[in-house]
């Protein structure tokens, strides 16, 4: 019976992985245009993947997120990005896997952000030049400090949402 619960519990969490791999995507393709790139609410999307489905937000960051940039026509980035946000996927839900609460999101969130700054920073500065990597940084900036507004927000439905589902089945118990 133990083998059955996990082989499901594996299977819902692939699915979960592809769907939010889509909706990283789409997050991702809602963007705005900069001198190197765009800022996208993608990554709050990826932070949320963490807090519901554990490590394996890794997938769901990595592909969404690659898909993104083929699509925006920034296939330079494909590779450094799988990289970059599935450990931004995964980070997150390593971080959350036993402790949800705020503190926990936070350090979450926060140390996710520092992963894509820095792992940006570093691709952007062989790229196209420490210079023109720093330029990048106000504006990766700006998109963690979104990306983490974005994953308080949905991740805050989400426990208020299992809150009132806990309390529905508590009551239909009684």
């Amino acid at each position: 019976m133990e083998n059955r619960n996990t082989a499901k519990e594996k299977a819902r969490k692939v699915a979960l992985a592809g769907v939010f791999a889509a909706l990283v995507f789409v997050a991702t393709e809602l963007h705005v245009p900069t001198a190197l790139g765009y800022i996208h609410l993608g990554d709050g999307v990826i932070l949320y993947a963490g807090y519901a489905i554990g490590p394996a937000a890794f997938l769901a960051a990595a592909v969404g997120s690659a898909l993104a940039d083929l699509i925006a026509g920034y296939a330079v980035y494909i590779a450094p990005t799988f990289i970059i946000k599935g450990l931004m996927g995964a980070l997150t839900g390593w971080v959350l896997l036993k402790h949800k609460g705020i503190f926990s999101r936070i350090v979450a969130f926060v140390a996710a952000e520092l992963i894509m700054l820095a792992g940006y920073f570093i691709f952007e500065s062989f790229m196209y030049g420490v210079s023109a990597a720093k330029g990048a940084i106000l504006m990766n900036l700006i998109q963690a400090g979104g990306g983490i507004v974005v994953g308080f927000l949905l991740t805050s439905a989400h426990s208020v949402a299992a809150n009132g589902k806990n309390k529905e089945l508590a009551s239909e118990k009684e």
